[in-house]
């Protein structure tokens, strides 16, 4: 697997205007508001504001060919106290439901555990979405026990049960520690039989496919981890991998990017459209600033609002009502089921 360092060395794709204007050439991809308009569909606008997604920064312990964060052990950027504060302080609205931490690895911001304990006093559900192989590292061995007393909802990426295939996406060694993880994460009671802590699988391709039937993929997962490992979990969820960052590198090097652009296209599957996850969620930034969605945010598109477009201006009304900023990536989430972050968009 090749390092952070030398995915940038071998591409400029780091750079959100690059990526975008590697988008652009691709002619044969309609502009993904034409292809709303072809098929009678008006443009993306929020329904509503029920989740509040924070990026609290790109460190992460991990460096995965697939991250759209473009996270590793060496990035800095970690969300300070100050937009901490802003964001607990926008969370506290009523309208919000639930408080969806990612990164990076999220739980190594040092105001991660705030976060939690904060939310979770305002009644609001949490969802922590982790690479299981952080519960491992030394200082972090106890998140475990933090999370389940405060009944945190984990989102854990294992993308395949064989280890092969995790080790290609996620580097060597990746699959044993995620298995170790998720024995503890079960010893604690996380997706277990009759428990209420909830412990949701995440499957991401390897490779250049869509993803398949979420249903049938989570009864697999189910008879391979409990047999070979006696592992439980609460449900399974599949996203597409997004053409951006180093997937978006993977394809251009690869030569691929005009094929699996025009797979995605061709999958377009207008079923999806009303539940696309921007239109229920605001993403913010490390530092502070607001996005459609986390892949908006890694492109820098950010919201369409001419003011309030960072959280310490946060407007409630404003927001849940806005016009969605789409570009050609957005064929990754109306794509066959569909993919968003709670998984398949329709699973009929």
């Amino acid at each position: 697997m090749a390092s952070l360092t030398l995915l940038r060395q071998q591409s400029k794709l780091a750079d959100p205007r690059e990526q975008l204007r590697i988008l652009d050439t691709q002619d044969q991809v309609p502009r993904f508001a034409e292809q709303l308009k072809q098929h009678q569909l008006p443009l993306l606008q929020a329904a509503t504001l029920e989740t509040l997604q924070v990026n609290l920064g790109r460190l992460c312990n991990m460096t995965c060919e697939h991250c759209h964060v473009d996270a590793g052990p060496d990035r800095r950027e970690i969300m300070q106290i100050e937009n901490v504060e802003h964001c607990l302080r926008a969370l506290a609205h009523p309208g919000f439901a639930t408080l969806d931490l990612t990164g990076g690895a999220p739980e190594m911001n040092p105001h991660f555990r705030l976060m939690v304990t904060r939310g979770r006093e305002m009644g609001k559900r949490i969802i922590d979405r982790c690479n299981l192989t952080i519960l491992l590292a030394p200082g972090y061995q106890d998140l475990p026990e933090f999370l389940a007393a405060q009944e945190v909802e984990i989102v854990a990426s294992l993308p395949c049960y064989l280890e092969e295939n995790t080790d290609a996406q996620r580097g060597s060694g990746a699959f044993q520690k995620s298995i170790q993880a998720l024995q503890r994460l079960n010893e604690v009671g996380y997706g277990v039989a009759d428990s209420s802590l909830k412990l949701t699988l995440v499957y991401n391709p390897v490779g250049y496919s869509l993803p398949p039937d979420q249903g049938q993929l989570e009864a697999a997962y189910r008879e391979q981890l409990r047999t070979r490992f006696g592992i439980e979990f609460t449900n399974l969820i599949t996203i597409t991998n997004m053409p951006i960052s180093r997937y978006l590198s993977e394809l251009v090097e690869q030569d691929r990017l005009e094929a699996y652009m025009s797979r995605l296209v061709e999958a377009f599957n207008p079923e999806t459209v009303p539940g696309v996850m921007c239109r229920s969620l605001i993403s913010v930034d490390w530092e502070g600033y607001l996005y459609d969605c986390d892949f908006n945010q890694m492109l820098a598109l950010p919201v369409s609002l001419p003011e309030r477009r960072h959280i310490r201006d946060f407007d409630y009304a404003s927001l849940a009502e806005r016009k969605i900023v789409t570009q050609r990536h957005c064929y990754g989430c109306t794509a066959g089921a569909g993919s968003s972050c709670g998984g398949a968009l329709n699973t009929r």
